[in-house]
């Protein structure tokens, strides 16, 4: 049956539409799929029919599983609960309840009414008929507290950025992200809505591992946040891949990443993207530098910007629709701004993240924004990656503490004097660059900082 007409076309149906799918692939760790396969058979086991108009809980171990199913299972189910793999499973009856699941979609064997078996296994199945419909995305953020909040999304929304893809034939996108998380699912819908093949990443697989399948893949695009990529430069098999792409986005990306990434890998073009599961993608940087023109603020186009009370705002086709189930909180403003709660600062004829509203660290009732004072730390050329906290003080209430690891294969137990001298030279580009009540007043080294499941610095973690 088609798509009625005021709809976008389906993923499978633009897939159908295009040349060359036979030779296009989804890789995972241990497994890959032909996507012409894919559109000649079914990896729902021939049940796709029974999930139309239905609200589908999406939720698997597999990310490759995960893929094959929203190809399948967009235009036909009326809306699509990506569940992500670390929601804590108090959690879970609540996701249900309020996204209205009456049917799941799982490689883990769940019961109830209408479970269907997901499986990496494609069958063959003729022309199954199905009502088409305009499905709804239903996305989670990675909140650290609470039950995540539920974002609603349709494939116009989380394609509009997409409007100038590469058209080459040869392109493998290659991804640090997680596909059923907002930047992952973004990088996977640009792969399969252009001509590319793409590379699926693996929790059980180390830095080294990913970067070495990715390179005997042949990666040409790949995307993480500044953190993946801090973790990318420290790997032995950073060599290992040639990308002529490289998307950074979920993070601020300082001068130092980006400085570092053009030195390592001086053929590729390197893009800095502004994205979240609220305001969608906003925009992209390509100059090679940190922050954004200010000439951006109020221009004509698709995407709107201004700053108001310090945190930039963005209006665009690319938001989110609305929150599930009537949440009352405000999403938008009258005029249709998202307030990102990212705050940016003007210096000369320049923008420049300086944090999270949220992640403020209140330091004798003066803020400090952690970001900030990790991108004056990174500048050291000894340092690789930093992480700014909050640590507990009588006086102030808070201080900031910084933990720190650095470049090169110094012993952090036996390198004592060395490791006194690199402290002091990084406290006083601090002074240098910040207001005294910014400057650290701990430094760790440390031999590695924890990530977030979402790729980013966990702050939260001791």
């Amino acid at each position: 049956m088609k798509m009625p007409s005021n709809c976008l076309p389906s993923i499978r149906d633009q897939l159908c539409n295009a040349s060359g799918s036979s030779s296009r692939f989804l890789w995972s760790a241990t497994a890959s799929v032909s996507l012409g396969d894919l559109l000649r058979g079914t990896s729902l086991g021939g049940r796709l029919p029974g999930l139309s108009g239905r609200s589908v809980l999406l939720t698997t171990r597999d990310q490759l599983a995960a893929a094959l199913a929203l190809i399948e299972l967009d235009g036909v189910a009326a809306r699509i609960i990506i569940c992500p793999p670390d929601l804590p499973a108090e959690y879970l009856p609540s996701v249900m309840a309020r996204g209205g699941v009456d049917a799941i979609v799982s490689d883990e064997g769940f019961g109830g009414p209408l479970c269907v078996s997901c499986s990496l296994a494609i069958t063959p199945v003729k022309g199954e008929q199905v009502e088409r419909r305009l499905t709804e995305w239903v996305l989670l953020t990675s909140g650290t507290t609470g039950a995540p909040k539920m974002l609603i999304h349709d494939l116009r929304s989380l394609t509009a950025a997409i409007d100038s893809l590469n058209q080459e034939t040869d392109v493998v996108w290659g991804t640090f992200y997680d596909i059923r998380r907002f930047g992952g699912l973004q990088i996977l819908l640009r792969a399969l809505l252009g001509r590319g093949s793409m590379v699926l990443s693996s929790a059980a697989e180390s830095v080294g591992d990913h970067l070495l399948r990715l390179g005997a893949l042949g990666a040409t695009h790949i995307s993480g946040t500044p953190s993946h990529w801090r973790r990318a430069l420290m790997s032995p098999q950073a060599r290992a891949i040639a990308p002529r792409y490289i998307r950074l986005s979920g993070e601020i990306a300082d001068q130092a990443i980006l400085s570092s990434l053009r030195s390592f890998y001086p053929q590729a073009a390197i893009a800095h993207a502004f994205a979240s599961t609220e305001a969608g993608v906003g925009f992209e940087v390509n100059d090679g530098l940190e922050g954004f023109p200010a000439s951006m603020i109020g221009a004509r186009g698709k995407v709107a910007m201004k700053v108001e009370g310090d945190s930039l705002r963005i209006r665009s086709d690319r938001t989110a629709l609305r929150y599930v189930d009537g949440e009352d909180r405000a999403f938008a403003d009258q005029e249709g701004f998202v307030d990102t709660g990212d705050i940016v600062e003007l210096r000369g004829d320049r923008y420049y993240f300086l944090g999270r509203r949220n992640g403020v660290i209140n330091v004798g009732g003066l803020k400090v924004y952690p970001e900030e004072v990790e991108a004056v730390i990174n500048r050291h050329p000894a340092v690789q990656m930093s992480i700014v906290r909050s640590r507990r003080n009588s006086i102030t209430g808070s201080l900031v503490s910084a933990d720190v690891v650095l470049k090169g294969e110094l012993d952090l137990n036996g390198a004592n004097n060395q490791i006194a001298d690199l402290k002091r030279e990084i406290l006083q580009i601090c002074r240098e660059s910040l207001a005294a009540h910014k400057i650290p007043a701990t430094i760790r080294c440390v031999s590695v900082v924890e990530l977030a499941a979402a790729g980013k610095l966990d702050r939260h973690r001791a």
